[in-house]
């Protein structure tokens, strides 16, 4: 059976915010919907939707901004949606904070399979029983003086709290539970982001380099997150 979520869309074409609500309330979602990014912004924090599908072109404020000032307040997945395909838009929207990223114009089957298979990466990554199948592993690891709490999605060095963007937590989250594994950029962007942005592997160096500026004492000589030349990165032991 699927699953009843609740789905707020930022959208200013309103030919295309019908099509949406139309479609996913057939798929048995809830769809709210704004025209703006200030009423965007007052919709999700009123409505506590649990999924954002977000436009970059908006008359008021950005997609971009929209994204940025939420992410100050809460880890809802967004899904941005524009008719920009260029890489730097892409790269952009992910350092922001988007979890996923669809082109106009696009099919609303895989609009829906997008949705799905990014509650089903945040249900994971939040530990929610049934998601995977799985028992889920200890929610907060002590790696040195980096603490990482996958229930809350927090990360403390010495007992002082980081401000990561999901897409960061995500990252670290992975590689700390799997210390001395190496992983490949595609790996790391399958896993944290989906096979959407397959192509895009050098994306995760951005990612990696913002998460080294938070967490290491000296990002110049990092004792987190190694580079192994000419195949990708991996935690080291703690």
């Amino acid at each position: 059976m699927a699953q009843a979520y609740k789905i707020a869309v930022i959208e200013d074409e309103v030919k295309i915010a019908r099509m949406i609500k139309d479609y996913l309330e057939k798929e048995g979602m809830t769809v709210v919907w704004a025209a703006e990014g200030r009423a965007g912004l007052e919709l999700v924090r009123q409505q506590a939707p649990d999924l954002l599908i977000l436009d970059l072109m908006l008359p008021d404020l950005s997609g971009l901004e929209v994204c940025r000032l939420l992410r100050r307040e809460q880890n809802i997945p967004i899904i941005m949606l524009t008719a920009r395909s260029q890489e730097t838009d892409r790269v952009v929207g992910l350092e922001m904070g988007a979890d996923d990223y669809i082109v106009k114009p696009f099919s609303l089957a895989e609009l829906a399979a997008r949705i799905r298979a990014v509650m089903r990466r945040a249900r994971e990554q939040a530990g929610i029983p049934g998601a995977t199948g799985k028992k889920s592993e200890p929610a907060i690891l002590q790696r040195g003086e980096l603490q990482v709490d996958g229930e809350n999605c927090s990360v403390k060095r010495g007992g002082r709290e980081i401000e990561l963007t999901p897409t960061e937590f995500k990252i670290l989250n992975l590689m700390a539970r799997h210390p001395g594994r190496v992983f490949s950029r595609l790996q790391l962007l399958e896993a944290c982001l989906g096979e959407a942005y397959s192509g895009y592997e050098r994306s995760i160096d951005t990612h990696i380099s913002n998460l080294r500026k938070k967490i290491e004492p000296d990002p110049a000589n990092p004792i987190y997150i190694a580079t192994v030349f000419g195949f990708g990165y991996k935690f080291l032991q703690h």
